[in-house]
């Protein structure tokens, strides 16, 4: 008995303390019209559910009760029960939803309507439509400053980041940028908004007081050509010491000092990169790949690619459950 009890005890001290949690990542198939469903256990797609015609953003409520995907080509926000997979609402957005963003608290939804240069705002509560922002021509990136204030959108065709009070709904100031912007992300603590330039190759760093570009971050990959390197998602550290760029066709996503604003290393990952989340203890990050019609999986501290998983055609979002 004394010698089980003593084995026991050590097998017990050789068990990990807290074994790493399992989610659940969501993928938007662009033009598979469908949602591929990811266990981060097993790193394999478990599910398959249908949406509408073209999905592509994509993200969970903040509860975690429900996937929003933007159906752009049915001009509405479907609903996603998480757990039974199920699309079980609608939410009025503009003609092409491609991205949106929610407020801190999980109650409003700002929605980029590509077709009619608007950005429709939503109660989420009442699921009910609140009125239209007017943009630029081709609103894509959305974002919300830390502190709740201030939305981002990116319009490609104007080549601008517009700054809209959230309390009043009016712009504020335009920043102009690099050719088409596809993306915008704040830092954590507020200091930089960083926007992604696809056919300009470049993320502009914006200072979000001053509303002025204090630097850019570029991008030399040997072999490839300027025209093959398209900046589009961007990921920044809890920390805000890295930040993860997809470069589109260069088929790479790079590391960046987000303190220095320089490239580190280049990882290669599948076909023609595009967005990308963090798993929120922040060890990996899923990237959609959407030529390969996979999603690359990056173990964070290590820098380095681990996995590929195959998903459903052109993936172009991924939400990871809260």
């Amino acid at each position: 008995m004394w010698r089980r009890w003593v084995l026991c005890l050590s097998l017990a001290c050789l068990a990990p303390a807290n074994p790493a949690r399992a989610y659940t990542a969501f993928v938007s198939n662009e033009k598979g019209n469908t949602v591929s469903v990811i266990d981060t256990d097993k790193w394999a797609v478990k599910a398959t559910i249908k949406v509408g015609q073209r999905p592509r953003g994509i993200e969970f409520t903040r509860d975690g009760k429900f996937v929003m995907v933007a159906v752009g080509d049915d001009d509405t926000i479907q609903m996603i029960d998480a757990k039974t997979m199920q699309v079980v609402d609608t939410l009025p957005s503009g003609p092409d939803p491609e991205l949106f963003t929610q407020d801190a608290a999980g109650k409003v939804l700002y929605v980029a309507n590509e077709n009619d240069n608007t950005v429709t705002v939503i109660d989420l509560q009442k699921r009910t439509r609140l009125g239209d922002i007017q943009v630029g021509v081709e609103p894509e990136g959305m974002t919300v400053s830390p502190d709740g204030k201030i939305l981002i959108n990116t319009s490609e065709t104007t080549n601008m980041a517009h700054f809209i009070d959230t309390t009043t709904r009016q712009v504020v100031a335009n920043v102009l940028v690099d050719s088409r912007p596809r993306f915008a992300e704040f830092k954590h603590d507020g200091s930089e908004l960083w926007v992604s330039s696809e056919i300009g190759g470049t993320v502009s760093i914006i200072d979000p007081v001053k509303h002025v570009v204090t630097g850019k971050v570029t991008f030399n990959i040997p072999g490839l050509r300027s025209e093959a390197i398209q900046a589009v998602g961007i990921g920044i550290t809890k920390d805000d010491k890295t930040a993860f760029v997809a470069l589109g066709p260069a088929n790479r996503i790079a590391v960046v000092d987000a303190s220095t604003h320089a490239v580190i290393k280049y990882l290669l990952v599948g076909q023609r990169v595009w967005h990308m989340a963090f798993t929120p203890d922040e060890k990996y990050l899923l990237v959609t790949n959407g030529v390969s019609n996979d999603v690359s999986v990056i173990d964070v501290a290590a820098q380095k690619v681990i996995k590929t998983i195959q998903v459903g055609e052109l993936p172009w979002g991924v939400t990871i459950s809260p």
